[in-house]
């Protein structure tokens, strides 16, 4: 079973924890990360792009000229495509870009994901993590403790506003609760902060 330091919110250590095998110490399959990634991505598109087809452009419902004896071309509007202000064909309409994968490979997914921040050393077990306040400092204080320099991700058990908040109005940190940990936001960050009660809470749904 991995072990990592357990640590308390100033940085200092004050245990270690041994980790599930099957969520923290797995291979991480390349493959199904990204496909997880890429399905997560499409998702979040918002798919509103649209442009307007023949029928649906102002104008052109006379036919500009005569069919036959101008020299030019035959037109029957000057909203066909080839025009200039026409309708384009075949272009993008509204739509959902959203999949999903099945449930087993999404779950090997995050497990992949979580055993590879335990392989690469970027996982930080915390014993606790609170606030007295909501004070963004505290939270930028606790990440200088933790020598965490660059992206993070903090996971805790459950969701506790005082946490939140504090880490709301820092660029590089997003704050998750351990039911929502996914694939994307775990890969994106350079460091995962996860309490050991969230530890318990991942291991008790993916083990």
């Amino acid at each position: 079973m991995p072990k990592v330091t357990l640590l308390n919110q100033t940085g200092s250590q004050v245990g270690d924890i041994e980790l599930s095998d099957t969520v923290f110490g797995i291979e991480p399959n390349t493959s199904v990360l990204h496909d997880a990634v890429v399905m997560q991505q499409a998702s979040l598109r918002q798919g509103t792009h649209k442009t307007k087809g023949r029928s649906e452009v102002r104008g052109g419902g006379r036919k500009p000229w005569r069919q036959k004896g101008t020299g030019r071309a035959r037109q029957g509007s000057i909203r066909s495509p080839q025009w200039v202000g026409g309708g384009v064909v075949f272009g993008p309409t509204p739509r959902s870009y959203s999949y999903k994968l099945p449930k087993k490979v999404r779950r090997l997914a995050i497990k992949s994901a979580l055993s590879s921040k335990v392989k690469d050393s970027d996982l930080i077990v915390l014993d606790n993590l609170a606030f007295d306040e909501i004070k963004t400092k505290a939270m930028k204080e606790v990440l200088e403790s933790l020598l965490v320099e660059n992206k993070a991700v903090v996971v805790t058990a459950d969701y506790d506003e005082t946490v939140a908040l504090s880490a709301r109005n820092l660029p590089n940190v997003t704050f998750l609760t351990a039911d929502s940990v996914n694939v994307l936001d775990v890969l994106k960050h350079d460091k995962l902060i996860i309490t050991k009660d969230a530890v318990d809470k991942v291991e008790e749904v993916l083990a």
